[in-house]
């Protein structure tokens, strides 16, 4: 292996290192059930505003 292989497969390594460390710090956790999408709340009748289960 020459001078110009090694700077190049270095080069290469260092650029991958920095892509995985931007997707590691600049990916964002999802909040669930934000938008009520985890759950579904009775909005009529007498069980009004309590979480539906799917259990009868």
């Amino acid at each position: 292996m020459n001078k110009f292989e090694f700077k190049n497969l270095v080069k290469s390594l260092e650029k991958s290192l920095k892509e995985r460390t931007f997707f590691k710090t600049l990916r964002k956790e999802v909040n669930t059930g934000a938008n009520g999408t985890q759950d579904y709340v009775v909005k009529k009748g007498i069980n009004k505003d309590t979480i539906a289960t799917t259990r009868q």
